[in-house]
Order: structure tokens, then sequence, then C-alpha cells
């Protein structure tokens, strides 16, 4: 305490004897300063793990498979077909242009059949074949990476059926085996079987082997019918005709056998 002393005119004084530190006055606690304003990293960090979430992929996938089907009802690349192939090009250049143009119908939803048809009349057996099969191949492997990137994660809590479940383990535990199946015997569409497969664990590699080598027989069928339709009384013509109905009556047998396999399973 200062010690005080009284004058006449009533004012009090200090004392000389307070010291320095008598007179200090002791610091106050710094007080926390609160904001209510998130870091900029925190939401950005919320806003990148919304986008990347499993729903919002998938509802990204939803979205490209929309916007492609209908590109293709509103650019009709059939008439392409119609018209002609563009006259500057010709040979090996038209033939992957158009395996590129194939594979990108294929995830439109465009039946392969149809395609496959046009490859024999544009480009001849031999040649139709190949860009056919190419573009099977690169079809089924845009179809198969966009479902395993950006549907996989969403889809697989859903397999709870009892026969989707057996559809997804067999597809995992035997993936070559049931894709060559599902290649080789027509009835299972084309973008079906590339979705579950990409929704199932099957590998990369097993997908596209199998893909490769059971789209052989269906895909060179339609070609050479594509080739030959304009004598369609010649023996090719009638081979091919074959080959195309005998594989679509076994595969509706194979599939009414193996569904009844997969309820018992």
């Amino acid at each position: 305490m200062l010690d005080a002393t009284t004058h006449s005119g009533g004012t009090a004084t200090a004392s000389p004897r307070a010291t320095a530190t008598e007179l200090a006055v002791p610091a106050l606690a710094p007080v926390p300063v609160t904001t209510s304003v998130a870091a900029p990293g925190g939401l950005a960090a919320r806003c990148t793990s919304v986008l990347l979430s499993p729903w919002s992929r998938f509802a990204l996938l939803v979205v490209l498979l929309a916007a492609a089907a209908s590109s293709v009802l509103l650019f009709e690349p059939q008439k392409l077909l119609a018209d002609g192939w563009p006259p500057q090009l010709g040979g090996v250049s038209a033939a992957a242009v158009f395996a590129v143009a194939y594979g990108l119908c294929t995830v439109a939803f465009v039946p392969r059949p149809l395609l496959n048809l046009a490859a024999g009349a544009l480009f001849g057996t031999q040649w139709g074949t190949t860009a056919s099969l190419a573009g099977t191949v690169l079809g089924a492997g845009i179809a198969f990476g966009l479902g395993r990137l950006l549907g996989q994660d969403a889809l697989r809590p859903l397999l709870r059926g009892r026969l989707l479940k057996a559809a997804d383990g067999q597809l995992s535990r035997h993936g070559m085996r049931s894709m060559l199946a599902a290649r080789l015997f027509p009835g299972v569409p084309f973008w079906a079987a590339n979705y579950c497969a990409a929704v199932s664990r099957m590998g990369w590699v097993s997908f596209l082997v199998a893909t490769a080598l059971g789209s052989i027989p269906n895909t060179a069928a339609y070609v050479v019918a594509g080739a030959r339709a304009s004598s369609p009384t010649s023996p090719a013509f009638l081979i091919a005709m074959a080959c195309i109905a005998l594989p679509a009556v076994g595969g509706a047998a194979v599939a009414w056998r193996k569904r009844h396999h997969l309820r018992r399973a």
C-alpha cells in the first residue's frame, strides 16, 4: 500500500518511501480469442471427402452413362452406316477409327450385333472381325474401369440377396471361366456383364482375356453375316446364321440350368 501524507489543502500525496515494486501492477493473463470461421483446409477436406464418397462417385457414373446414351440418341450414329464411311479414311486407319467408335458405342449401350453387322458391311470379313474384336475389348475395358472406380464401393454392400451373393461369388472365385461362358453364349447383355464383373472382385487380366477369347465366335459370325448380307442364300451367310442361332439356344439352356443351380446354392 502507498503511504500517504495529508497536507493542509486536504490533498493526499504519495510518500517518497514507495518503491517501484510496490507501484508495479500485476500483469493480466491473456484471454483466448475464439473464432467461428472454419479453417480453409478443414472445409476443403470435408468437400473432398463428400465428392469422393462411394455414392457421389456412383452418381457420377449414372450421369456419365446417361449422357453417353443421350448422345447416341441425339447424334444418331447409325446415319454414318447409311451414308457410308467418310471417304477420306480407308484401310487400317478406317478400321482403327471404327474400333474406337465401336468401343465408345458399347459403353453407350449400343447393341454389339448391330455394330458387328456394320463392321462386316463396311470392311469385309477380315478387317471387320479385327476391328470389332478390338472395339469389344476396348469398350469392355472402359466399362469395367468405370464400374470398378465409380460403382463398386457403393454397390457391393447391396449384394445381400441369395442370387446376388451366389453370382458375385461365382464371378469373384471363377472369373475367367464365368466371363468366358457369358461371352460365348449370348443372352447376358454386354454392358450388364461388364458392370457385374466390375462390382465383383474379378481381376482385370481375367476379365479382358475372357472377353477377347469368348467374343471371337459370335463376333465373327455377325461380321460374316454383315459382309454376305447381299447374298443371303450363300453358304457363308447360312453358316454364319447357324453359328448365331445355335449358341443362342445353348446359352438359353445353360442359363436355365444355372438359374436352378444358383437357387440351390
